[in-house]
Formats: structure tokens, sequence, C-alpha cells
């Protein structure tokens, strides 16, 4: 079972969750959900969870004062390290990953599109084409201990990160952002009119949650 760390914030920009969980049962995972932005707390299902995805949020990490779960977040990142479970961490489940283990995070503002991307040699990439969607206006500046990057843009060193010693992946991109969720996206947040940011051929970030899936079955 893979636990689903749901931390958006904003009721209305839930849909994202929604289609984390279609492209991990698609893939061949059973799925649990756990409105972590709503309970906080160490959700009772990480004992029987084979793996942990974090999700994104409007939220943003410095914002703890506000959100006082986002420390119990932290504290459950530094133990899925400790405990070596398989956890992948999407936008800001990047950032926090990160920050939870000592690096930084700072906001330059939104930046939305399809960009190209420079993958290192790693399994989370197999089949994952170099053309990624963007939307998110924080950045990791200084990975935490223990992280390496694995992949990167030519506006950002630090698109996805890997932990040297622990099963701990993260990346800044959506891999749940299909053309399908575009409309969604164009009605909530900025999306550019270019047409090389709505063209999808070629974009195959879902095979990051299937190659996610393969690494938890393989342990």
């Amino acid at each position: 079972m893979i636990l689903l760390l749901e931390n958006e914030v904003d009721p209305t920009a839930r849909y994202f969750v929604p289609e984390i969980r279609r492209h991990l049962e698609a893939a061949g995972a059973a799925v649990r959900v756990y409105p972590f932005a709503d309970r906080g707390g160490r959700p009772d299902a990480l004992d029987a969870a084979d793996g942990v995805v974090l999700s994104g949020s409007t939220a943003g990490v410095y914002e703890s004062d506000d959100y006082p779960w986002m420390d119990d977040l932290r504290e459950l990142v530094r133990e899925l390290v400790s405990e070596r479970v398989p956890t992948l961490g999407v936008c800001f489940g990047h950032q926090l990953v990160n920050d939870a283990l000592g690096g930084t995070v700072e906001h330059r503002g939104p930046h939305a599109g399809i960009d190209p991307v420079r993958f290192a040699d790693d399994p989370l990439f197999d089949g994952v084409g170099a053309r990624v969607p963007l939307l998110h206006g924080d950045v990791v500046t200084e990975l935490g201990e223990g992280m390496e990057a694995i992949a990167s843009a030519d506006y950002y060193d630090y698109l996805g990160s890997r932990h040297r010693d622990a099963p701990l992946w993260t990346v800044q991109y959506h891999p749940e952002f299909t053309e399908l969720l575009l409309p969604d996206i164009e009605e909530d947040f900025e999306w550019p009119d270019d047409p090389a940011h709505r063209d999808f051929d070629g974009v195959t970030v879902e095979r990051t949650f299937e190659n996610f899936v393969r690494l938890v079955d393989a342990r």
C-alpha cells in the first residue's frame, strides 16, 4: 500500500491529489490518502505503508506559523529516511523534504509552463520525456543533508533530488499534470499562451509514478 499525504491547504485546488492517486493505482498500487494539511500528526496507516508520496501544496514551507502541521511533516520525513521507507515528494513535497533535512527554500515568484529538463541516470526517470510541466513559486536553493541533484533545468539547478542512502526521491515538476488537468490549471493559475507550453506531445511525466511503484515493489 502507498500512503498518499495530501498537503493542499486550498480546498478548491485539491484536484491534483485525485490525479496522483489515479496514476498510482493505474500502475498497480493500492493507495490510501491521508489529509495531512487537515490533520497533521502521524498517520496510523504509516506502519502498513510500503511507500509514501508527499503531494504538492499552494502553501510554502516557510509558512509553518500559519500551518503547524508542517512541523509534523518534517518529523515524518526524517522518520521515513531513518526507516528507509520508499518516498516520493512532488513540488511542495520536493521542497518540504529538502527543508526537513536542513536545506533551504526561497520564494521566487510564479513559474508555469512545459520546460525542457536534464535528467541524471536514475530509475525514477525511466521513460520520462525531457519536457515536464511546472507550476510553482518556490525553489530549493540548497539541498538537504544527504540529498543530491538528479534533475535540472536552465533556470533551476534542483528540479529533482535523491537521498544518497535512503530510497527517497523528490521532483519539482508535476508527474500528475497531463493535458486533462489544463482546464483546471488555467482557471486557477496563470498559464502561458505560448503553444509550446500547451503541447503535451512527448510529455510522459506520469511514468514517474509507474517507476516509483516499481521501485517500491522491488524492495
